[in-house]
């Protein structure tokens, strides 16, 4: 039953416990009961569905049986942690279903989707026909309408290597072999045993929503997004996206770092070296492709456009190509798309009445516009400059571009159709720059590409910022908001994807991140974050950041950077630092 009675804890040992809600709601039911039981008596436990809960600061599954008097908080398939557990719930569902009908084959979760899916492939077995996918797709729904238990146990170690070792999973017991902690959970759907990171629903009655469908030569298993947790969105075609990480999955074959225990494998063994160099050599090259194709259509392309979501080392790319132009004798210009937000007064607010200036709309795009036509038109232009402390617009730097001189501009609305209103498409070139990461852990637990952004930024934000990883991970969601709204709608509108990815740099973050997560307040949002986090680093033997090259991506957030101070105004004939500078 509810109520709303005060909460205090029980000194007595008595046959039921209260469970207290953060609205002053108390549930009481039996001792030992799992808080799935206490939570299903609440009217909103589907509206939207309830996948975990937070008992006493921790997260936890809800199977998870109440001891003693506790303060819950329900996780719905709407938050972070509560996503994580649809997604790897029904993942799971998938791949019993799948070693079931196809038990020759292997299958592998590849990548995300960011309309709400995973890109998975299939080898051993040619692609999945429709009707094979409408197989499988039947079997999960099956599977889910018997409601069956997902039985979870903690296994000794070396019991759990054999298991996968019999089974042929080598690449899981190449991973578990540099486990510290000798215990593994592990998980079992009718006879289908597998480990997770992370937490999983109680039963499969709980995944209503997925669905399976073709891409390419493979399939996307599709699930739904946390702002609309009962529905499934509309796929579009993501061919660049694709393409972008079938390139990176190549360059994991040819660094033969196929997944973690692979790299744990070569830093243990001393090859990380060799890995290092090859991995930058590939950004070197693929850097060098872009410049080359700039150079091609140089007398075309007047303004080249960069884009991508926070993190993704978009400041060192940016010099990095320009100094690659500049060594095949093109001098960019580079502009600040910072200096055309309109007034402050002007700009637009934010659901919580603060100013957004992530807003298309806080942006004198026409201004913005005209300038550039005019630039390459040969006039003499005076460029507009915003002060952030008065909050208005000003002239800025008197610019006359040199002939045949290239512009480059970076900022989040890069891809956008609409930021350059009226300004020929054609002369634009236009770069997705962000970290698709593709390295997992073995083929069925994949690593986000947007763990791995964090986990970039709270390192750089430490040490630039002076900002604790509470901080950091505190402003993310903010940041996550903006990027779904202004970043990955128009992605495939790049003319080219630069993957900033690198195979081994969460090896070389781990021991700089570590100790700033471990801060993280006990009992705070931040702190299951952090924890989360923590657990996840735990499958990375550490690497030294002092073997990272110093014009490396990952030095913009580790330090050290050789390009950090790199000025394009030193190579045109520029006196004044401020008229040609690449990137604040």
């Amino acid at each position: 039953m509810t109520g709303s009675t005060s909460f205090t804890l029980s000194k007595e040992k008595r046959p039921t416990v209260e469970v207290c809600l953060k609205d002053g709601r108390i549930i009481t039911g039996p001792r030992n009961q799992m808080i799935s039981e206490f939570l299903k008596v609440l009217p909103e436990f589907n509206e939207p569905p309830v996948v975990g809960a937070i008992i006493n600061g921790e997260l936890r599954e809800l199977t998870y049986c109440i001891k003693a008097d506790a303060v819950v908080q329900p996780i719905t398939m709407t938050d972070d942690d509560g996503a994580r557990i649809y997604r790897r719930s029904v993942t799971f569902l998938m791949e019993a279903a799948f070693e079931e009908i196809f038990p020759e084959a292997v299958l592998s979760v590849d990548h995300s989707v960011s309309f709400g899916g995973y890109f998975c492939q299939v080898m051993n077995h040619a692609p999945l026909s429709q009707e094979e996918l409408d197989t499988l797709l039947k079997r999960m729904n099956e599977l889910v309408d018997r409601d069956l238990p997902f039985q979870r146990k903690e296994v000794p170690l070396e019991e759990a290597i054999a298991y996968f070792k019999k089974r042929g999973y080598d690449e899981k017991v190449r991973l578990l072999k540099f486990r510290e902690k000798q215990t593994l959970v592990l998980y079992t759907l009718e006879t289908h045993r597998d480990y997770h990171h992370g937490y999983m629903v109680p039963s499969t009655s709980y995944l209503q929503f997925f669905d399976l469908q073709a891409v390419g030569d493979g399939f996307v298993l599709r699930f739904p997004r946390r702002n609309s947790p009962k529905s499934l969105q509309p796929m579009p075609d993501y061919p660049k996206l694709l393409t972008a990480f079938r390139q990176y999955g190549n360059w994991l074959q040819r660094l033969g770092i196929e997944s973690v225990g692979y790299l744990d494998e070569a830093i243990e063994e001393k090859r990380i070296s060799d890995t290092i160099l090859v991995s930058e050599a590939l950004h070197t090259q693929h850097i060098s492709s872009i410049a080359d194709h700039i150079i091609e259509h140089r007398d075309k392309v007047r303004v080249v456009l960069i884009a991508g979501p926070s993190s993704s080392g978009k400041t060192t790319f940016s010099r990095r190509l320009a100094v690659q132009l500049l060594a095949q004798g093109l001098s960019p210009f580079a502009m600040e798309m910072d200096n055309y937000f309109v007034d402050r007064k002007k700009t637009p607010r934010d659901a919580n009445g603060q100013y957004d200036y992530e807003s298309l709309e806080a942006l004198d795009r026409d201004q913005l516009s005209e300038h550039l036509s005019r630039l390459i038109a040969g006039d003499e232009v005076r460029l507009a400059h915003y002060d952030f402390k008065t909050g208005k617009s000003g002239p800025g730097d008197l610019i006359k571009l040199e002939k045949g001189q290239l512009i480059i501009l970076e900022g989040i609305h890069g891809l956008n159709p609409d930021l350059i209103p009226g300004f020929p498409v054609d002369q634009t070139f236009r770069i997705y720059a962000s970290c698709l990461t593709q390295l997992n852990l073995d083929r069925h637990n994949r690593i986000s590409t947007t763990d791995t952004r964090l986990l970039r930024r709270i390192v750089r934000d430490a040490r630039e910022r002076g900002y604790t990883a509470q901080q950091t991970i505190n402003r993310w969601e903010s940041v996550r908001r903006g990027e779904k709204e202004h970043i990955f709608p128009y992605q495939e509108n790049a003319d080219v994807f630069f993957n900033s990815a690198l195979v081994y740099e969460l090896a070389v973050l781990k021991p700089l991140v570590e100790p700033l997560l471990r801060q993280t307040i006990y009992g705070t949002p931040e702190y299951i974050e952090a924890k989360r986090l923590l657990a996840f680093l735990t499958w990375f033997l550490p690497l030294d950041s002092k073997l990272v090259p110093d014009n490396s991506i990952l030095r913009e957030f580790t330090g050290g950077s050789i390009i950090k101070d790199f000025r394009l105004w030193r190579f045109n004939g520029k006196s004044d630092e401020n008229v040609n500078r690449l990137m604040s």
